[in-house]
This record gives C-alpha cells, sequence and structure tokens, in this order.
C-alpha cells in the first residue's frame, strides 16, 4: 500500500495545494523545535552562570523570550496545519465524489450494473469519509517527517558529531518495523474495508426490499442476517485496534531505546567533561524529537488507512476503463430521429442493427416480448449505453441530446413530496400544468397529496401514471421534440391505458417524435412504425400498413 497515492495529487488540485502548505508548516514548526531545543539549553546554562556567579547575566531575558516565541510560532504552525487539513480534506471529498459520479453517468447504467450499488454508495459515503483522518493526521506528519527528520538529524550531529552517528544508525530501525507491521495490517485493513462494503449493502438492500418483505414475512430473518454482518465487522474493527496498539508499541519501544542510547552517551562524556552542558542539553532535547516525526507518520498512517483503502478504491473506479462510454449523439440540428445501424452488445445477446427514420408526429412502439432488449435501445437512443452506429436527435442546433429528450422509465422513480412535486420537479411547480399532465395520465389525484419515499401511498399503477404525467409535463414544459416512454402502460388496466396512449397521440401531434417501448397490444396498435425486437436480437421495422419500413 502505498503511503501517498499520485493519481491523488493528479486528480485532485486542492490535496497537491494541500501537501505544498503542509510543507511550509512543517518548515516552521521544524525551526521552532530547533529554536526550543537551542533556547532550553541556553537558558539553563545561564542559569547555572548566575547561580555560580550570583547575577544574572543580560541575555538571559532575550533568551526567554525567544524560548517563547519558539513555543508560539511551533503552536500557530500546528493550528495551521490542522486547520488546512480540515478544509482539505471537505474539499477533496466534494471533489473525488463529482468525479466519480460524473465518470459513472459518462459509462452508464451497463457499468454501473456490473457494480453493487450499494457498495458503491458506501464507498462514497462513510468511505470518503475516513479521508478526514488521512488528511487531518497523516499527511501532514507525513510532509512534517520528509521535512523535519534530516534537518534534524544535521542539527544534531551539528551539536554533537557522537549523537548524530548514534541517531543515523537508530533512525532505519523505525522504519523496518512499520514495514513490516504494514504488511501484517493490509490485508486486514482491506478486509475492514470489505466489510464495512458488505455492511452498508446488506442494510441498503434490506431497506429497498422491506415492502416485499414484510409481505412474505420475512422482514425478521433480515435482523440476524444484518446482525451477522455487523458483528463479523466489529471482530474486524477490534483486529485493527488490537494491532495498531500492538504496533504502536513497537514503534514506541524502538525510539524510546534509541533515544536511551544517546542518553548514555551524552552522560558518560558529560561527567568525563568531554562534552559541554550546553550542548549535552541541546541534543537531549533534539534527540526525541528526532525519532517522533517518523514514529508518528506510522501511528497515523494505521489511524488513516480506512481513508487509504477508500481513496483507492475511489481512484481504482476512476481508472477503470473495462467499459467504453456510450458514443456521442450528435448535437447539430437534425428533423428527424435517425438510428444508422444501432446495435447493442449485451452478454446474452446482440441487438440489431436497427435502421431508422422517424419524422416529427410519428409514434414508435418498440414491440416485443419482455427481456428481448427494447429497454436497451431505449437506453441507446438516451446515450446512456454503449452500441454501435449513431443516433441522431431531432432539435434545434446548439443544443444536447439531453435538452431536446423526455425519457420515462418503467419503475419511476418517486421521492418523498407531494404529487405535484413529483410530477414537476421542482418544489414551486406549475399547478396549471400538472393539473393538465396528471389529467392527460388519466389520474384524478391531488396535486398536493404528500407521498413517500418510493411513492409509498400510491397504488402500482398510480405510481406508473405519476412517472407518465411527469414525462408530459417536461415535454409541453420544455418543447423537446423527443419523447420515450419506457412500458408506461405495463401496470394500467384498459380505461387507464386509453388515457396515456390518447396523450401520446395528442404529442404526436404536436410535432414530437415519441418512442414507447411496450408489449401491450393496444399500445402497438397505436403506433405509426413498429420496430419489433425479437427474442434472439433480431429487429424489424414495420410501417403502420404492416409493409416493412
Amino acid at each position: 500500500m502505498k503511503p501517498l497515492d499520485p493519481r491523488l495529487l493528479r486528480l485532485s488540485r486542492t490535496a497537491r495545494g494541500f501537501i505544498v502548505a503542509a510543507s511550509g508548516t512543517g518548515v516552521l514548526r521544524t525551526l521552532a523545535t530547533i529554536a526550543i531545543a537551542w533556547g532550553i539549553a541556553a537558558s539553563v546554562t545561564l542559569g547555572v552562570d548566575a547561580v555560580r556567579q550570583g547575577t544574572v547575566p543580560t541575555a538571559f531575558a532575550a533568551t526567554l523570550a525567544l524560548l517563547g516565541g519558539a513555543f508560539v510560532v511551533r503552536a500557530l504552525a500546528a493550528w495551521a496545519t490542522d486547520d488546512l487539513a480540515a478544509r482539505a480534506a471537505a474539499k477533496v471529498k466534494s471533489e473525488l465524489r463529482a468525479t466519480v459520479l460524473a465518470r459513472a453517468a459518462e459509462r452508464g447504467p451497463s457499468w454501473l450494473a456490473g457494480r453493487s450499488s450499494a457498495g458503491f454508495a458506501t464507498t462514497l459515503g462513510p468511505g470518503l469519509d475516513a479521508l478526514d483522518a488521512y488528511f487531518g493526521r497523516y499527511l501532514p506528519q507525513l510532509a512534517l517527517t520528509a521535512i523535519a527528520t534530516p534537518v534534524l538529524l544535521v542539527a544534531v550531529g551539528l551539536g554533537d558529531l557522537t549523537s548524530g552517528i548514534i541517531v543515523l544508525c537508530a533512525l532505519p530501525v523505525i522504519p523496518v518495523f512499520m514495514i513490516l507491521i504494514g504488511l501484517a495490517t493490509q490485508a486486514l485493513q482491506r478486509g475492514q474495508a470489505d466489510a464495512l462494503a458488505r455492511l452498508g449493502g446488506a442494510f441498503t438492500e434490506a431497506v429497498e426490499g422491506l415492502a416485499t418483505l414484510k409481505v412474505f414475512g420475512r422482514a425478521r430473518r433480515q435482523v440476524g442476517r444484518i446482525g451477522t454482518v455487523t458483528d463479523e465487522y466489529r471482530r474486524g474493527t477490534l483486529g485493527v485496534l488490537r494491532l495498531s496498539f500492538v504496533s504502536g508499541f513497537a514503534l514506541e519501544l524502538a525510539a524510546s531505546l534509541s533515544v536511551a542510547l544517546v542518553a548514555v552517551s551524552v552522560g558518560i562524556r558529560l561527567v568525563d567533561g568531554t562534552l559541554g552542558l550546553g550542548a549535552a542539553l541541546f541534543v537531549l532535547v533534539l534527540a526525541p524529537e528526532a525519532f517522533a516525526p517518523i514514529r508518528q507518520v506510522g501511528a497515523d498512517f494505521h489511524a488513516a488507512q480506512d481513508g487509504v483503502e477508500a481513496s483507492t478504491a475511489v481512484l481504482d473506479v476512476l481508472d477503470d476503463t473495462t467499459v467504453p462510454s456510450a458514443p456521442r449523439t450528435p448535437t447539430d440540428a437534425a428533423d428527424a430521429l435517425v438510428l444508422d445501424g444501432v446495435t447493442v452488445r449485451r452478454p446474452d445477446v446482440v441487438i440489431g442493427p436497427v435502421h431508422l427514420r422517424a419524422a416529427p408526429g410519428t409514434v414508435v412502439v418498440l414491440a416485443g416480448p419482455s427481456g428481448s432488449g427494447k429497454s436497451s435501445l431505449i437506453a441507446a437512443i438516451r446515450g446512456v449505453l454503449p452500441h454501435e452506429g449513431t443516433v441522431t436527435v431531432p432539435g434545434p442546433d446548439g443544443t444536447t441530446p439531453t435538452d431536446r429528450t423526455t425519457w420515462a422509465d418503467q419503475r419511476p422513480r418517486l421521492v418523498r413530496g407531494s404529487v405535484a412535486e413529483n410530477v414537476a420537479l421542482s418544489a414551486t411547480p406549475d399547478d396549471a400544468g400538472v393539473r393538465r399532465a396528471l389529467g392527460e395520465a388519466g389520474l384524478g389525484l391531488d396535486p398536493g397529496l404528500p407521498i413517500g419515499t418510493g411513492g409509498s401511498g400510491l397504488s402500482g399503477g398510480q405510481a406508473q401514471r405519476v412517472g407518465v404525467a411527469r414525462a408530459l409535463y417536461r415535454a409541453r414544459r420544455a418543447s423537446t421534440p423527443l419523447v420515450l416512454l419506457d412500458e408506461p402502460t405495463s401496470a394500467l388496466d384498459a380505461e387507464a391505458e386509453a388515457h396515456v396512449i390518447a396523450s401520446v397521440r395528442r404529442l404526436a401531434a404536436d410535432g414530437a417524435v415519441v418512442v414507447v417501448a411496450s408489449h401491450r397490444p393496444a399500445v402497438i396498435a397505436a403506433a405509426d412504425v413498429r420496430v419489433d425486437v425479437r427474442t434472439g436480437g433480431s429487429v424489424v421495422v414495420v410501417a403502420a400498413d404492416g409493409a416493412r419500413a
């Protein structure tokens, strides 16, 4: 495991700036430490001289003032480091989350489908929160160690060459201990990160499926499942803490023995008169400080390993190139929806190629059995699924395909709020527009009716019609020339389905190209162009009169 992943510095400007700032405060702390050691040695020496001579030397007050100033500078530098660390951690977490979410959007649902959504959310949430310790303790200490250790070693050598040689020989012992301990904890810490992801995944999946679990009387069983995963995580946490305490003890022992060697050498030479009192005190004060940075960075590394693991996982996601992004849809002006050789390759089937030109006012129905690939073609037209061929979205020049498109999924994502807020996706919806969209979807609900997360409080058919009303609302408000509806009537009765079909025909009459994925006969009968997506991936485009287009 790398002490500092260079990918983090490449991706985050804040991280680069923080390393530079932490190095600057590290220089101040190191110089202040040397000044404190000199001030203590000089003050004691001048005090001894004052006792012997009976008068206070004139330099005594200035030395004490210098010593006090050095303590103040060191404290301010430590405070500045902590403040910079807190700000840097917050900004880096925000930058990484935004970058990962943008990259996930570029790669589309096929890339996300190969990952655990709960684990992904856990990594971006609590996982990256562990960067507080990484930036708050480990990186400042790493910068301080890189600067302070060689400078303090030189200072000790200038004060007493023999002590400098002892410190130089003893210093490598601590990194050796750190490497051995790091190798022992690496697998343990990785397992702990995986356990956190499993815990988050188990809890999220249980919450998402709670309604279904209660219907089938299986909700109580999830208590035991989550309890087992929680206990696994608890035992792993205790194991990491146990190893951290042992490693801290080992580092402290190595540093203490090294400082003891210096102290014994200094004491013997101080007694026989070969070393002066000032130099002896200067070396004795600095010797522990020479070992402290490298010892502390080892202890902080263990405390920050959760952040190291989380940042590594996020950076691995950003470096993942196993799934290409979907081809960009042309943004030039177009007067029709054009699919030119569009082919979607799934692990189980190849769908296409599809050749289609649909002018404004056309209702295109993607017909076929469940699982044949209708939703995959909808995703390809939206530009969120990798595909071969090109998709040209109708609309004016200078606008993006997203601005030109309205889309409704077969499972609408409803949020906690009123029906109107869910239709308009706004805290200040247009009441008249919402009522019209609900009426066109055949739904007589009060726009102010509160609903829960996931549409709780509504039936399956009502929730689906809220999703259809949302698409109708956006299509009319934004005048989007392309409307995509994925199984909009799968949970509706014949009367409600007739309302939705009439609304689809009105959208087409107003000049939009409407593409509907459906297996319902009434929807298929309303098509101007039918695209038969057959089991096995073959596609046939059929005009309204039954002839192949």
